[in-house]
C-alpha cells in the first residue's frame, strides 16, 4: 500500500484491516456489503464518499486510500490549535531546535520519576530525615516501578510528572509529615493533600507494612 510507506507509525489496528479489504477475494467483499465510510477516533461513521454507498472491487483502492487519509488527518484541527497556542508562549520557530521527546520532557516533565530529585525538595515535619520511617519510605519508592511512581505522584499531587529541574519546583516542596494521631497507626492508610504537595504518614511499626498501606492508597 503506497500510503503507507511515509508513515513512521501507522495506527497497528487500523491498517491491517485495510490490507484486509484490499487483499480480499471480489467475491467475499461483495458479499459483505460494507459501507463506504470509516470510524473516527470517538466510535463516529465517517463517510468518506458523497456518491459511493458501499465497497466494491471497482473502488477498494480508492476506499483504502481515502480511509487511511482520513485518520492520518483526523486531528489536524486539534494539532493546530495547540501549535498556535505554544507559539503564543514560545515563537514556532523556536520550536523546531528541539525534538519530539525533548519537547514533551520541558511541557510534561520527564516521564521518568528520578528519586534523587523528589528528595532533594522535600521537607519532613513530625519526624527527623534520618528515622528508619524515612528510610522505609524511601526504600519503597526506590522498589516501585516508574509506572508505580508515577501512581504515587497523582496520588501526593495530582499529576503524574516531575517537573525537570529544581528551580521548575517553583519552591514547592513536597511535605512528608508523621502524625500520631493515627493509632493504632498500623490499621490505617496515609492521606494525601495534592494542593499541598502533602503526605501524611502514619507511624507505620515495619517496611512491610509501610509499603503495603503505601501501594493500596496509590493504586
Amino acid at each position: 500500500m503506497a500510503g503507507c510507506n511515509g508513515v513512521s507509525h501507522p495506527p497497528q489496528d487500523y491498517v491491517p484491516g485495510l490490507m484486509c479489504i484490499r487483499d480480499m477475494d471480489a467475491a467475499a467483499l461483495e458479499a459483505m456489503d460494507m459501507p463506504f465510510s470509516t470510524p473516527s477516533a470517538s466510535g463516529r461513521e465517517m463517510r468518506l464518499h458523497a456518491k459511493m454507498k458501499t465497497i466494491c472491487q471497482e473502488n477498494r483502492e480508492e476506499y483504502v486510500r481515502l480511509a487511511l487519509n482520513h485518520r492520518l488527518h483526523e486531528f489536524d484541527q486539534q494539532c493546530s490549535a495547540v501549535r498556535e497556542g505554544m507559539g503564543r508562549v514560545v515563537p514556532v520557530p523556536f520550536l523546531s531546535l528541539f525534538t519530539g521527546p525533548e519537547l514533551e520532557t520541558m511541557v510534561c516533565g520527564s516521564p521518568d520519576i528520578p528519586l534523587d530529585l523528589l528528595k532533594s525538595v522535600v521537607t519532613y515535619k513530625g519526624i527527623d530525615g534520618n528515622a528508619p520511617l524515612v528510610r522505609w519510605f524511601w526504600d519503597t519508592l526506590e522498589s516501585f516501578s516508574n509506572a508505580e511512581r508515577s501512581l504515587f505522584l497523582r496520588f501526593v499531587w495530582g499529576r503524574t510528572r516531575l517537573p525537570r529541574t529544581i528551580a521548575d519546583f517553583r519552591g514547592r516542596d513536597f511535605v512528608f509529615q508523621v502524625l500520631d494521631k493515627y493509632n493504632p497507626p498500623d490499621h490505617y492508610l496515609p492521606e494525601s493533600y495534592t494542593c499541598f504537595f502533602l503526605l501524611k504518614m502514619p507511624r507505620y511499626s515495619s517496611h512491610r507494612i509501610l509499603c503495603e498501606k503505601l501501594k493500596y492508597a496509590v493504586h
